[in-house]
């Protein structure tokens, strides 16, 4: 057993030394400092508590944990809100698993965005299923916007932010059933129904400003029935094959999904029947067990028939949403560094390498810890091209909207910090810097969980 005063100084170092050496060379480092101390702080003081309640081996009954929302995202800004975490044991038969799980997550975002939204989660409602749902209300009022297929959309640094910026409020509930077909295999079925408001950014200070949105509904890129927004309702089928060792921080193993969804137009009335398919396959190495990991994500979505709106496109599918911000491509979850929904296409893939090196470990307040790093590279493009003859027809403003240039890949690459609680909780921050300058200068990101 550690003496107390050896346990205070690692805590010391870990709640005042480690942020204010990571601030030093980030912008905004005041609000990174605050953010990674108050969190910092927050799980040790929860640790403590969680131990002085070990009395019994077996938890019972209700465990509610409320959490402050709390993070930094350079294409977003700093987070701020409340997160209050549910779990419910039951008479304890099946602890530490539970029987039901429940989230509630309100917040808002510095540059204009916000997250209302719920989750349940369950094994045991349904015997033998996992169900999970959610419901989101997520307002942006300064939602990127750069334009068609990637490349093939000039980008202009000296512009105003507002110049790549629209107005989009989604709202979101989503339900799915996942069961076994054999050993690791499985299948998932599920219903979504979007409700999508857009337009121009909602603003006064920019009410007089003509913005990328504007001129690609003047031009018609953005069709007179949908610029507005709309509704969908979405049903999608899949099938899943894991065989990770842990799901939060998984060192070895393989997960892959494969889904097909579609929308019937049963809101809109205007031809808007797509269908469309998401293919993920991820792959963990040990490459010195326990210590080394190498990982990658191979993903791909895009459409096989119909039409869908330019407001659904940047709408990533996937078996269990892990993150509640689920559009691609560019930005935290998808392609660190490059800005966040930089590549807007019908079809696009990308894929995430990375080493996961864990440096050191220790004890502090009864729990178990260790940090790692991760330093990973990051690889995406547009590969089903949208509205594109369209684009190369459009004569006003017309070197503001193709560059004339091809899409090719996005490429970006960084380095990641974590402090892991206990194998499960991981409090992450990644810097990522793109190659080319048409996507940015960087990306900042402090939250939670490695991205796959």
């Amino acid at each position: 057993m550690q003496p107390c005063s050896k346990l205070l100084n690692v805590e010391k170092y870990f709640l005042i030394l480690l942020p204010q050496h990571l601030s030093k060379n980030m912008p905004n480092h005041k609000y990174l400092t605050a953010i990674l101390s108050v969190l910092l702080l927050f799980i040790s003081i929860t640790a403590g508590h969680a131990q002085e309640g070990k009395g019994e081996n077996v938890k019972r009954g209700w465990s509610i944990v409320p959490l402050p929302a709390l993070s930094y995202d350079s294409d977003m800004g700093v987070q701020l809100g409340v997160i209050v975490v549910a779990y419910y044991f039951g008479n304890g038969d099946t602890y530490p698993e539970y029987l039901h799980k429940f989230t509630a997550e309100a917040c808002w975002f510095t540059k204009g965005s916000g997250i209302y939204h719920f989750f349940y989660d369950s094994k045991h409602l349904i015997k033998g299923h996992r169900l999970t749902a959610s419901a989101s209300y997520i307002p942006n009022t300064m939602r990127p916007f750069f334009g068609f297929n990637g490349y093939l959309s000039p980008y202009n640094s000296g512009m105003s932010s507002a110049f790549y910026a629209m107005k989009r409020n989604l709202e979101r509930i989503i339900g799915d059933v996942q069961g076994t077909v054999a050993g690791d295999l499985g299948w998932s079925a599920g219903i979504s129904f979007y409700h999508i408001a857009t337009g121009r950014v909602q603003a006064d200070e920019y009410s007089q400003t003509t913005t990328l949105y504007d001129l690609y509904a003047d031009s018609g890129l953005i069709k007179e029935k949908e610029k507005h927004g709309g509704s969908h309702l979405e049903l999608r089928l899949g099938a899943v094959y894991d065989t990770r060792d842990h799901e939060p921080d998984p060192s070895r193993g393989i997960y892959s999904d494969i889904i097909v969804y579609g929308s019937p137009d049963i809101f809109n009335g205007r031809e808007e029947n797509y269908l469309r398919l998401a293919a993920s396959f991820r792959h963990f190495i040990p490459v010195i067990p326990k210590r080394l990991t190498f990982a990658y994500r191979l993903s791909y979505q895009g459409t096989l028939a119909g039409n869908l709106p330019f407001y659904m496109q940047n709408n990533f599918t996937t078996l269990f949403l892990r993150q509640i911000n689920s559009d691609v491509l560019g930005g935290a979850i998808s392609l660190r560094g490059v800005q966040y929904n930089r590549i807007l296409a019908d079809g696009a893939a990308w894929a995430n390498f990375e080493l996961r090196i864990r440096l050191f470990r220790f004890r502090l307040l009864g729990q178990d810890w260790y940090t790692a790093a991760n330093p990973f590279f990051d690889i995406g493009q547009g590969v089903q091209p949208y509205r594109l003859d369209a684009m190369k027809n459009v004569s006003q403003d017309r070197d503001k909207i193709y560059s004339g240039d091809n899409e090719a890949p996005h490429m970006s690459a960084g380095l990641g910090l974590k402090l892991v609680m206990n194998e499960n909780f991981v409090l992450s921050a990644e810097l990522g810097k793109p190659f080319d300058r048409r996507d940015g200068k960087y990306g900042i990101y402090l939250n939670l969980n490695y991205i796959f």
